[in-house]
C-alpha cells in the first residue's frame, strides 16, 4: 500500500513537472519575443545589458536554489546525528555546513546585485517601451523566476519520493 501510494504521488509530480515544462517553453518563447523587441528598440550596449541581465537571472536563481537545497540536506544530516555518529563525519558535515552557508551568503549578494541591475535595465527599457510593454517585461521576469523555483521544487520532491520508493523496495525481502 505504501509503495502504491508513493508511486501514485510520483505520478502526480511527474504530471505537474510536464505542465511546468510546458510553461517554461512558453515563457522562453515570450522571452524571445521580448528580446527581438528590445533589440529593435534599444541601442546595442543597452540591448547587451538586457541580455546579460536575463542570462544572469537564471544562473543566480538556480545557484541560490541549488545551494539552499544542498544546505537543507546537510542540516537534515546534522539533525539526525546522535552519540553513535563518528567524530570525522560530524566534523565533515559541520565543515560542509559552514562552506555552504558562506556560499549561499555570497549567492545572496549576487542576487542583490542582480536586483540592482534589474532596476537599471527597467530604467533603460522605460525610455523605449510603453507602460504596458514595460509591465509585460516585469511580469516576464517574475514568471521566469517563479518557474525556475517551481521546477527546482518539483525536481527535489520527485528525487525525495524516488529515494523513498527505492529504500522501501530494498527493505522488502
Amino acid at each position: 500500500e505504501l509503495m502504491a501510494s508513493l508511486q501514485s504521488r510520483l505520478q502526480v509530480l511527474w504530471e505537474e513537472q510536464e505542465l511546468v515544462l510546458l510553461e517554461v517553453r512558453e515563457c522562453a518563447r515570450w522571452g524571445e519575443e521580448l528580446e527581438v523587441m528590445v533589440r529593435d528598440l534599444c541601442k546595442p550596449n543597452e540591448f547587451e545589458r538586457y541580455m546579460m541581465f536575463i542570462g544572469d537571472l537564471e544562473k543566480v536563481v538556480n545557484l541560490l536554489l541549488c545551494l539552499s537545497s544542498r544546505l537543507a540536506r546537510v542540516q537534515n544530516a546534522l539533525s539526525r546525528m546522535d552519540g553513535s555518529t563518528e567524530p570525522e563525519e560530524k566534523q565533515s558535515l559541520n565543515e560542509r555546513h559552514k562552506l555552504l552557508s558562506r556560499q549561499r551568503e555570497d549567492a545572496k549578494d549576487l542576487k542583490d546585485n542582480l536586483d540592482r541591475r534589474e532596476r537599471v535595465v527597467s530604467g533603460i527599457l522605460a525610455k523605449y517601451l510603453t507602460e504596458e510593454q514595460l509591465q509585460d517585461y516585469q511580469h516576464f521576469v517574475q514568471v521566469k523566476t517563479s518557474l525556475l523555483i517551481e521546477q527546482k521544487d518539483l525536481e527535489e520532491q520527485i528525487k525525495f519520493f524516488e529515494e523513498q520508493l527505492e529504500n522501501l523496495k530494498q527493505s522488502i525481502p
